[in-house]
């Protein structure tokens, strides 16, 4: 397919949405389908059906998430007459409340009509007299979705994930044509330079660096590798933007092949993810169908393949090296480092490794170019970050804010404050891996430097609170928990430290500890960190070792008395 033919179909369904008075959507992502969502979006259609509309009157339209995840499903209306609003917690009963406010019926004298169509008409007109819409109503200047800038999941919830149409519609693969007509690789390599853009799996490594540095290297063959195998507990920003605009982070990685000279690359994706897997596949059998994919990509010389890989769900394949060996099918474990991937990855050929909201990235920076990305954000920390905030908040779920915003507005504003009697205590970064932060800093920016400082990381974008109920101690368990059943077992710091922290944890927590007991565990800790190979060890101690320095007094209180000698 030529650009030319792309563009047409882009502006084919631009006209055909625009046809619509009003659009109906409804989530359909993973959050929304386990709250129900598979039975509101048949009950809005079924009700919308009844209502016998004139032709280009309504259109439900299945789409991604809308991010307050806590409030599914969520049902978003847009009419041209009306606000825009979205509905929360939308059952089958308040499906037909929506239809019955929003789509006008048409009225039917044909005594053909089916029985269970007329029972369903009787049921809308009684809905219209039911008032239970209002308090279902998501303000949009609500600090939830105003405190918010959307980059990465800017279209999110207004697409339909399954239709390549749509992506096109709303300005998919522009940044494809763009660079393919316009631009060299050395210049694509440069322009994700200029942006300030850092890998968003964790470690913050400068994206363009790691293109430059792969586009130097000399091979006929080059492999792109998209991590998405995300494994931090609570998290769930990578497999959203899989599962909700997969053609994005697909386009990504088209660039980044281009950009770093590589002819086939992997998407990596665990194997919990099963609506990821499939939306990612199918997203890749469209592009082959239209062009996209394939030899001679939109007509030009470049050429570039995809296929999914599917993890087993090891958090180590978290970790480049250790992805790289699954990939080729032998056990997920690190190795040492260099020689780095780009210049011997997969079967021993230069490979980047760049996780899902980093290759989403890419195509809003191409399209608006570095300059405006590198002005959002902090120095050293530009553009966005998606969290997956999660804990004990009211309002719970996806977000997307500027780097450098404070932990305080996400927790007060947008998060709307811990429910009940209870407060906040702590925040915890970067899941697993990561450390929990107190009240007293709550005034912190969000970018890597500043949650470094306080023994944090950013890491994938988990970020979840913590109220004045939790015991710091049992949390750091939970987590070191985690850690001992996922290490790899390569290394001994990795394989045996974790587990002697977690008997220092167990022996503590049991009321068995004794004073000397915190000094080795922290000692323990800091040769844990210093010595594992790989960052899933290096980080390993960072709960338990940011609760002893911020709640200590949590952890002598579960100290017994020492009787004097």
């Amino acid at each position: 397919m030529t650009l030319e033919k792309l563009e047409r179909m882009a502006q084919r369904e631009r006209q055909r949405q625009e046809k619509f008075e009003r659009r109906i959507f409804c989530c359909i992502s993973t959050a929304c389908l386990s709250a129900g969502a598979g039975q509101t979006i048949n009950a809005l259609q079924e009700a919308v059906d009844a209502c016998h509309c004139k032709e280009n009157d309504v259109e439900v339209v299945q789409t991604g998430c809308m991010g307050l995840c806590s409030r599914g499903p969520l049902v978003r209306v847009e009419d041209k007459s009306a606000e825009t609003l979205i509905y929360a917690d939308v059952d089958v009963d308040l499906s037909q409340q929506i239809i019955s406010k929003h789509v006008p019926m048409r009225k039917l004298t044909d005594e053909s009509i089916p029985e269970e169509m007329q029972e369903l008409r009787e049921n809308l007109k009684k809905a219209r007299r039911r008032k239970r819409l209002e308090k279902h109503i998501l303000g949009m200047d609500s600090p939830f979705f105003a405190k918010q800038e959307k980059i990465v999941l800017r279209n999110v919830g207004h697409l339909d994930p399954e239709k390549i149409e749509d992506y096109l519609a709303h300005g998919g693969y522009s940044a494809l044509r763009h660079v393919l007509q316009n631009m060299t690789a050395e210049e694509v390599c440069d322009e994700i330079l200029r942006s300030g853009l850092r890998g968003r799996g964790g470690g913050g490594y400068p994206t363009g660096l790691k293109w430059k540095s792969m586009h130097q290297e000399e091979s006929e063959t080059k492999f792109v590798v998209v991590n998405g195998d995300e494994g931090d507990p609570g998290a769930y920003m990578d497999r959203t933007m899989m599962e909700d605009n997969p053609h994005q982070v697909l386009e990504g990685m088209i660039i980044a092949a281009y950009a770093v000279g590589a002819s086939y690359g992997y998407f990596y994706i665990r194997g919990e993810y099963p609506i990821a897997v499939d939306r990612i596949r199918r997203a890749i059998r469209t592009a082959h169908r239209n062009g996209i994919l394939g030899k001679n990509v939109l007509g030009t010389d470049f050429n570039f393949d995809a296929a999914v890989r599917i993890g087993a769900g090891a958090f180590v394949c978290g970790e480049e090296t250790a992805l790289i060996h699954s990939v080729e099918g032998k056990r997920g474990m690190p190795r040492m480092r260099p020689p780095y991937p780009s210049t011997s990855g997969l079967w021993g050929k230069p490979t980047i490794v760049n996780n899902v909201e980093t290759m989403a990235n890419v195509p809003p920076i191409i399209n608006r170019g570095a300059d405006w990305y590198a002005n959002i954000g902090t120095e050293q920390s530009k553009g966005t970050k998606v969290f997956a905030l999660a804990g004990q908040l009211t309002n719970t779920g996806l977000i997307e804010v500027p780097m450098g915003i404070s932990l305080r507005e996400i927790v007060y504003d947008i998060g709307d404050d811990v429910p009940g009697d209870a407060e906040f205590k702590a925040a915890q970064t970067g899941g697993p891996s990561g450390g929990c932060i107190p009240h007293e800093h709550l005034d912190t920016p969000v970018d890597y430097e500043n949650l470094s400082k306080l023994g944090s990381i950013m890491g994938s974008g988990g970020l979840v609170i913590i109220d004045s109920t939790t015991s710091m101690p049992e949390f750091a368990r939970f987590f070191m928990d985690f850690c001992v059943d996922e290490s790899c077992g390569k290394c001994v710091p990795c394989r045996v430290g974790t587990i002697q922290i977690r008997i220092l944890l167990d022996k503590i927590i049991a009321g068995s500890g004794e004073p000397e007991d915190l000094n080795k565990l922290e000692d323990l800790c800091h040769i844990v960190k210093d010595t594992s190979l790989c960052g899933l060890g290096q980080s390993a101690p960072n709960p338990v070792l940011s609760t002893l320095k911020f709640f200590l007094d949590e952890y002598i209180a579960l100290i017994p008395a020492q009787e004097p000698a």
